[in-house]
């Protein structure tokens, strides 16, 4: 069976093609939205693991952790197999995430904070594979500008889809009159028997093709330097820090924030959480096409706009009152999905001009980069708001009796954050110039380039490189 990208210039995916290429998603969405959003508030809320040390085991794991994505991005970027250059790393990562996984979520009171950073490593180390691997291997199947938008915006929808379904399993358990401390078992359940299956058939179903070097030549630590260096790529870098310290910031107190500052269960949480993921699914596909019109980064600074003056109106909202909250969990998950799909998609784009200026593919190490500042985001958002409540008198442990000051600074805490920070991502591609025109020259470049190198590295065919790769 031929691959949907064989030859020089890689053809559009179907849909068809690009679901089945982007179920890979959903795992990693899955752990993303439980690991961030209910596995710290267990810990300490149903483990009694101290908010501080839950804190400094996430700080901790992201300070260790520093080095790991760009040295895969390095290997990744090496990598030739008859399997493809990221495939063989899509499968490698599922058996990681999905020990780390099982030793998280179904941890039993008496854990310390040597096992959460042991295991916490582990899982974002499954994480990481997996989170470099399938972007970087999206932008070498949608080569265009446009194309770009549309795949990944297929897979931020997709991804929609899997923290909806995470979102409705404390839903289904207090239907179920099950315990709240259940809720984290069955989304490591959800996440286990998801991985192997969708991973599995995206790199069962979808070809790769190889992107060839011009230049001659080992690793050359100048060329790495450079993407530390060059401005669109810093700006990106920068801009994608502040977009996942402000929601990561507030997804880190979500659970508290809405418990004792809106009076509001869990199953009341999680209701209003799947009504801002289903806002998600209407999104992902507007700013995609949004972004076909106007720009990327154009797209990108009005989501971040209408996002921070939405988020304030959370405040204001009514005491205990689930449908009060619904126009602002609407409006601010409809526009949260903007931001990771148009930073991957302009990475992509940059990427392809570090092609031509270097002579080879840097992508998976661009993308790497992206994720190591993701991840000192991430560590940030807990590692600070943690401990800054931990000052400020906040008591997290279930069923404690905060003092009015304690839960005004929860509410202050959690709302300041993410709209400063916010507004500093979409103000970081201000002037942006890579534009649909600009992008278009660069790749009509690289085409010329991969003719002048005949077919380069072999296109490698679906059903897991079984058959032999076409030159």
């Amino acid at each position: 069976m031929a691959s949907e990208v064989v030859g020089k210039a890689p053809g559009r995916l179907s849909i068809l093609g690009a679901l089945t290429f982007a179920v890979a998603s959903l795992p990693l969405y899955a752990v993303d939205v439980a690991m961030l959003i209910y596995l710290p508030p267990h810990l300490s809320g149903h483990l009694g693991v101290p908010l501080s040390v839950v804190g400094g085991a996430w700080a901790t794991v992201r300070l260790l952790d520093i080095f790991v994505d760009p040295v895969l991005g390095v290997v990744m970027d090496a990598t030739r197999s008859r399997f493809g250059r990221y495939r063989p790393w899509m499968v490698a990562g599922v058996p990681i995430l999905m020990a780390a996984t099982w030793m998280l979520f179904f941890a039993k009171p008496g854990v310390g904070g040597l096992y959460l950073v042991g295991w916490l490593l582990a899982l974002y180390l499954g994480r990481s594979i997996l989170h470099l691997a399938h972007p970087a291997w999206a932008a070498t199947l949608a080569k265009s500008y446009n194309e770009r938008s549309r795949l990944y915006g297929i897979m931020a929808a997709v991804g929609v889809a899997s923290a909806l379904m995470v979102l409705s399993l404390p839903v289904i358990n207090a239907a179920l009159h099950g315990p709240d401390s259940r809720n984290i078992e069955l989304m490591g359940w959800f996440v286990i028997g998801l991985a192997p299956v969708m991973v599995g058939l995206a790199v069962w179903r979808t070809g790769e093709r190889i992107s060839p070097s011009t230049h001659a030549g080992g690793p050359n630590l100048t060329d790495y330097l450079r993407l530390l260096t060059k401005p669109d790529l810093v700006r990106l870098y920068l801009s994608h820090i502040a977009l996942t310290l402000g929601p990561g910031w507030m997804t880190a107190l979500y659970i508290f924030f809405t418990r004792d500052y809106k009076g509001l269960s869990a199953s009341q949480a999680s209701i209003l959480l799947l009504v801002y993921t289903v806002a998600g699914l209407f999104g992902a596909p507007m700013t995609a096409h949004l972004a076909t019109k106007i720009g990327k980064h154009r797209t990108l600074m009005a989501a971040t706009t209408a996002y921070a003056l939405g988020l304030g109106t959370i405040m204001i909202t009514p005491y205990g009152s689930v449908w009060g909250a619904v126009p602002t969990m609407l409006w601010c998950g409809f526009m949260a999905l903007g931001f990771e799909l148009s930073i991957r998609s302009m990475l992509a784009d940059v990427a392809d001009e570090v092609r031509l200026e270097q002579g080879r593919e840097r992508l998976s190490l661009i993308y790497a980069l992206n994720t190591l500042s993701v991840k000192i985001a991430a560590a940030l958002a807990i590692g600070i708001t943690f401990p800054l409540l931990d000052r400020l008198g906040y008591v997290a442990k279930a069923g404690a009796k905060n003092t009015p000051e304690a839960i005004s600074a929860l509410g202050l805490v959690f709302v300041s954050g993410p709209i400063f920070f916010v507004l500093v991502g979409g103000a970081c591609v201000l002037g942006w110039k890579m534009t649909a025109e600009r992008h278009a020259k660069v790749r009509e470049e690289l085409d010329r380039l991969d003719v002048l190198a005949g077919l380069g590295e072999p296109d490698v065919e679906p059903h897991v490189g079984l058959a032999a790769p076409n030159r």
